[in-house]
């Protein structure tokens, strides 16, 4: 994909209105995932039993994996958040939908039993913060998946300029500031395929 314009500097307005005007892209920007995905499996593992609780989608774009953790535990209440709220329409109905900045969560402290982040932390304009926020709406005990790219991959996919790819190490040591239990892992799109070095989850208790 061509990314149409350029701009200067990490702005969260330039980012809000690129992804408002992506929205339109079906193609780049799906608004379903196949649930047999490893990314898919890998969040409702570590999320667990959410009967009854609060999770976060963070940087949810049209909610394609809030769609599946809803279907997998519809008593849940599934809150999804993005920044452009073309994206949020999306959504489907029976969700709790919310534009806001991943560095400023208008959220509770600890007021949700779980947090997952895919793809999504590559656009925060505060890498610190927004990992932050992850850890600050989850209650002690709680889960949190973030899944995004491998900077040892940087250069395999043309980027937007603000975007951030990974080291291991680094959000672990984001995560770690809050969290018990911080481990990572190389993971594919698939179980059964060997990680190419492209994706990589970081898994977090609270």
């Amino acid at each position: 994909m061509r990314w149409p314009f350029r701009r200067p500097r990490a702005d969260p307005a330039f980012i809000r209105e690129f992804f408002n005007r992506a929205a339109a892209d079906e193609d780049h920007y799906p608004s379903t995932i196949d649930p047999r995905i490893f990314h898919v499996k890998l969040v409702l593992e570590h999320l667990g039993d959410l009967a009854h609780k609060r999770v976060a989608d963070v940087g949810c774009g049209k909610g394609r994996f809030a769609r599946i953790v809803r279907e997998a535990h519809p008593s849940a209440t599934v809150i999804a958040i993005d920044l452009a709220e073309a994206m949020l329409k999306y959504v489907p109905e029976g969700m709790e939908r919310c534009a806001a900045s991943m560095t400023a969560l208008p959220l509770e402290r600890a007021s949700c039993d779980g947090a997952y982040a895919t793809e999504s932390l590559e656009h925060a304009v505060d890498i610190p913060g927004a990992v932050a926020e992850l850890c600050r709406i989850v209650k002690p005990g709680g889960r949190i998946v973030i899944i995004d790219k491998n900077a040892e991959a940087w250069g395999r996919l043309e980027t937007p300029a603000w975007e951030r790819w990974f080291a291991r190490r680094e959000l672990e040591k984001l995560l770690a500031r809050d969290c018990r239990d911080v481990r990572s892992l190389p993971i594919s799109y698939w179980e059964d395929v060997e990680p190419d070095g492209l994706f990589l989850a970081w898994l977090a208790v609270k």
